[in-house]
C-alpha cells in the first residue's frame, strides 16, 4: 500500500462509515449486499473499515447497492468532514 498522509486516511475512514451506515439503513449485511449486487463481501469489509482506498467505480456500484446516488454520499462526506477539510494542507 502507497503511504497516505493523516488527512487521506480521515477522508477513507470517514467514507468507509457513511457506506456502513447507510447499509445498516438497509438492515442488510456486508455479505448479502454483496451478494445481491455481485460486489466483493472482502473489499466492502475493507472499505467500510477504512482499510482500503475504493476506485471510483467501485463507489459507484456501491452507492447503486445503496439505492443513492454517489453524489449523496459525497455531500455527507463535506457535511461530515466540514469545510476547513483539505486533503492537502496549504
Amino acid at each position: 500500500m502507497q503511504y497516505k498522509n493523516e488527512k487521506t486516511l480521515q477522508l477513507i475512514k470517514t467514507f468507509g462509515e457513511e457506506i456502513n451506515k447507510q447499509r445498516k439503513n438497509l438492515n442488510k449485511s456486508q455479505r448479502l449486499l454483496a451478494l445481491e449486487y455481485e460486489l466483493d463481501s472482502g473489499n466492502l469489509n475493507r472499505i467500510e473499515n477504512g482499510k482500503i482506498d475504493p476506485k471510483l467505480t467501485m463507489l459507484w456500484r456501491i452507492s447503486e447497492a445503496l439505492g443513492i446516488p454517489l453524489s449523496q454520499i459525497i455531500k455527507s462526506l463535506e457535511d461530515t468532514l466540514g469545510d476547513d477539510f483539505h486533503i492537502n494542507e496549504i
